[in-house]
C-alpha cells in the first residue's frame, strides 16, 4: 500500500498591518505642558484650566486632556488672552528675612514686599519654586518653567533641601535621634526620616544644627522643633537640590549655570525645555 502524499499546507496570507497613526506635528506638545512652559500655571493647574473650559486653540474651545499643539503654529489663549512662550530662565536668590515668597510683582495682599520685587533686570516673569517662610532666609529658586517647578516640589522626586536651624535650648542625643527618625506634628502628621542631621554649634542656651530632608510640609522644620519642645529661633536654607547661594548677599540673585539646570532636570526626571 503506497503512502499517501502529504497535503500541502496553503501559505498563510500575512496579517494586515494596522494603519500607521497620523504623525504628530513637528514640535507638538501636550496642551497642559505648554501652559506650564509659558508660566501660566503648573501642569496640573493647566489641566484644571482646560477642563474648566478656559482654554482655546486657534479659536476653538478645548476641554479634553491629551490635545497636542505646536507652539510654532497654533494660537493658544486662556480666558481669551493669547499666551506667549518665554525663554526659560532659572535663577537662585539669597532670600532675606521679612520678604514673602509670592508670585505677586511688588507686594502681597497685606502690603509686604515679595521675592519677585527683588528680581530686576530681566524681562521674563519668574515665580518661586516652593516657599520659604516670611522669616526664613536662604536659597530660593525662581523660574518661569512651570513644569520643572512642579516636578521639583512634588514629593515623589525626593529633592533634598538642607537647612541650618537654631533651636532653643541645648539638644540632647535623644532629641537628635527623634528628629532623625521622624516626629509627630501637632496635626498628627508623621515626618519622614531625615537624610542627615548634625550639630554645628552648641551653647548653654541653644543649638545650631544642619539637617537635610526630602519632604516639603508647610513650615516643616519649625513644626519639628515645636514637636520636641525646642522651638526654632532662626532658620536658613543653605541648599536646594545641591544649588547654593554662596557669595550672594541678602536679596541678591544670579542665573543658574547650565550644569546646575541639568542637575535639577536629572533630579526631577524631566526632559529639556525646547
Amino acid at each position: 500500500m503506497s503512502a499517501r502524499n502529504p497535503r500541502r499546507a496553503r501559505p498563510r496570507r500575512p496579517a494586515a498591518s494596522p494603519p500607521d497613526p497620523a504623525p504628530s506635528p513637528s514640535g507638538a506638545v501636550r496642551l497642559q505642558k505648554l501652559l506650564a512652559r509659558a508660566g501660566v500655571s503648573s501642569r496640573r493647574g493647566g489641566e484644571a484650566l482646560i477642563t474648566a473650559g478656559r482654554v482655546t486653540v486657534n479659536g476653538q474651545l478645548v476641554t479634553e486632556l491629551g490635545v497636542r499643539v505646536d507652539p510654532s503654529v497654533d494660537q493658544v489663549a486662556v480666558d481669551g488672552r493669547e499666551i506667549q512662550l518665554e525663554t526659560p530662565i532659572y535663577l537662585v536668590m539669597n532670600k532675606p528675612d521679612g520678604v514673602v515668597c509670592s508670585a505677586e510683582a511688588r507686594v502681597d495682599e497685606r502690603g509686604r514686599p515679595t521675592v519677585v520685587s527683588l528680581v530686576r533686570g530681566i524681562t521674563e516673569r519668574v515665580y518661586p519654586v516652593g516657599r520659604l517662610d516670611y522669616h526664613t532666609r536662604g536659597v530660593l529658586l525662581l523660574t518661569n518653567d512651570g513644569d520643572l517647578a512642579a516636578r521639583l516640589t512634588h514629593p515623589r522626586h525626593k529633592v533634598p533641601k538642607t537647612y541650618h536651624a537654631k533651636l532653643q535650648g541645648r539638644l540632647e542625643p535623644a532629641d537628635l535621634e527623634a528628629l532623625s527618625l521622624g516626629v509627630t506634628l501637632e496635626d498628627g502628621t508623621r515626618t519622614r526620616p531625615l537624610a542627615e542631621i548634625s550639630v554645628i554649634k552648641d551653647t548653654q542656651t541653644n543649638s545650631w544644627v544642619q539637617l537635610t530632608l526630602f519632604q516639603g510640609l508647610y513650615r516643616q522644620v519649625r513644626r519639628m522643633g515645636d514637636a520636641i519642645g525646642h522651638p526654632v529661633l532662626k532658620l536658613i536654607r543653605v541648599s536646594f537640590a545641591g544649588v547654593t547661594a554662596d557669595g550672594l548677599d541678602d536679596g541678591e540673585w544670579r542665573l543658574l549655570r547650565e550644569d546646575e539646570v541639568a542637575r535639577l532636570r536629572a533630579l526631577a526626571a524631566t526632559p529639556p525645555t525646547m
